[in-house]
């Protein structure tokens, strides 16, 4: 693990307590897979707070875990829900990253399709910046002169806090942000966007409120030199409209409201419309066949990447290069081989049924579908109606199989658009599921793993439950 230096700051703990944060420690890296945990606590010094057991200057959260240690009487009290009782400073280290970056920051969340719209911008960026895209890992010093370049980091990839130190004034910084970590930030990039919002992480959240509010944190400490990107389309996305500080960018697949400038789909175009002295001018960007995606979603993702580009100030001649040469992110209807006839995808990534339903929609040829995993106390309504109309096989594992099964039930006893007659597999396993598939899979069918539910109840995340997808499909003989 990395040490983080915050400047201004220490955490400090007693001694007595290293074994059982060395522990506690250790169980979360397990748990996460770095790099999701990226600190290392140091013990050290003279305390200016106690908190129960514990002696410190600032709380920095893990994404998605609080540390049971505080003990009140015969109570474990969560860190972060004590910390925030007591008043102490929360952080985390996104954070951290936006008060000491030294350059521009995009950063960009949503529901849905962060990570492959992330990666398509910071493609662009390779295209755009003379030093390409560079790692935390590589030999930079602050001292040596280099030309600008970009950095791609947050929830995928290494943590841009390793990298800040090298960072210089002309780069662009590029950052995934959830909604985990934006709950308690206080600090927006200078270019935000809300890909669009639906529910997702009601589990830990509670309610959509909750979530929406967590989301638009990104945009609420903007000023008015910033810019948003929101879809003018999108899912709940132009909800946040009143929290825009500065300039606002849309996408969408529809043209921009009037008095707007944009990227949308006119004709099988991706355009870009632009105000010159109030005027609407719009541009041609690219032709829609110069993506390689799949899906509606994906066309969005595009649209989004370029909106984003712009309002970063990168030049439009070096998207559609960027565009042509991306084939997608590993987990996000992935293909996976052709077996007996059928493509197989890997569409592990969909921890949502929202997710699902938009693979579900990727797709004209018959369906085998393979859906469960842990449940996020998400509603399965509109999963089951379009599996009803576009699905031939379900077959259901882990955890959330039983609420699945239970809501195709519900279904099928109203009639109520079911117009395919669906076949239903119930499954202990993921790697049961594939045996399953591979029995019912006929030519020309394709066979796609897209959960709509998280991996926690089999997997350590969404990628081991891909990569092991991936391996049993490649077994197949």
């Amino acid at each position: 693990m990395q040490d983080i230096h915050i400047k201004g700051g220490q955490v400090e703990i007693l001694p007595e307590w290293r074994p059982k944060i060395e522990e506690e420690l250790a169980r979360l890296q397990q748990h996460y897979h770095d790099p999701i945990l990226h600190a290392r606590v140091e013990i050290i010094g003279t305390p200016h707070y106690r908190l129960g057991a514990f002696e410190v200057h600032l709380v920095v959260n893990v994404p998605g875990d609080t540390i049971t240690l505080v003990r009140q009487g015969d109570m474990v009290m969560p860190l972060v829900v004590e910390a925030k009782r007591r008043g102490l400073p929360l952080s985390n280290d996104s954070q951290i990253f936006l008060e000491a970056a030294p350059c521009r920051v995009v950063g960009i969340t949503g529901s849905a399709g962060k990570t492959t719209t992330t990666t398509l911008v910071g493609r662009i960026a390779q295209q755009a910046y003379p030093a390409g895209l560079l790692s935390a890992g590589s030999n930079l010093t602050n001292i040596e002169p280099r030309q600008p370049g970009g950095w791609v980091g947050g929830n995928i990839g290494n943590p841009l806090l390793d990298a800040v130190d090298v960072m210089q004034p002309d780069d662009l910084a590029i950052i995934e942000l959830s909604s985990f970590q934006l709950e308690i930030m206080t600090r927006s990039p200078q270019v935000a966007a809300i890909l669009n919002l639906t529910p997702n992480h009601l589990d830990r959240h509670g309610t959509m409120q909750a979530y929406a509010a967590a989301k638009a944190h990104i945009l609420q400490h903007q000023s008015a030199q910033d810019v948003a990107v929101l879809g003018h389309d999108a899912t709940g996305s132009l909800t946040f409209r009143e929290a825009v500080r500065g300039r606002l960018v849309t996408y969408g697949l529809s043209e921009p409201p009037a008095g707007q400038e944009g990227t949308f789909l006119r004709e099988g175009y991706l355009k870009l419309r632009s105000l010159d002295g109030g005027q609407p001018q719009d541009s041609l960007l690219m032709p829609q066949s110069a993506i390689h995606l799949r899906g509606e979603h994906n066309l969005r993702n595009v649209l989004a990447a370029c909106a984003i580009a712009v309002a970063a100030g990168l030049p439009v001649e070096v998207m559609r290069a960027a565009v042509q040469d991306f084939r997608g992110v590993p987990h996000r209807l992935q293909f996976v081989r052709a077996w007996r006839g059928a493509d197989w995808y890997n569409d592990s990534i969909a921890t949502a049924p929202e997710r699902s339903i938009a693979a579900i929609r990727s797709f004209v040829e018959p369906l085998v579908l393979l859906a469960g995993g842990r449940d996020k106390d998400l509603p399965w309504d509109e999963f089951t109606e379009t599996v009803s109309r576009r699905v031939d096989h379900l077959v259901i594992f882990g955890e959330a199989a039983d609420k699945i099964l239970q809501a195709v039930e519900d279904r099928r006893s109203t009639k109520k658009g079911w117009t395919r007659p669906l076949t239903c597999t119930r499954c202990k396993n993921l790697r049961e599921a594939v045996r399953v598939a591979a029995a019912l899979v006929q030519p020309g069918d394709v066979v796609l793993l897209s959960p709509g539910g998280t991996s926690f109840d089999e997997f350590r995340d969404f990628e081991e439950r891909g990569e092991c997808f991936v391996r049993w499909v490649n077994e197949l003989p």
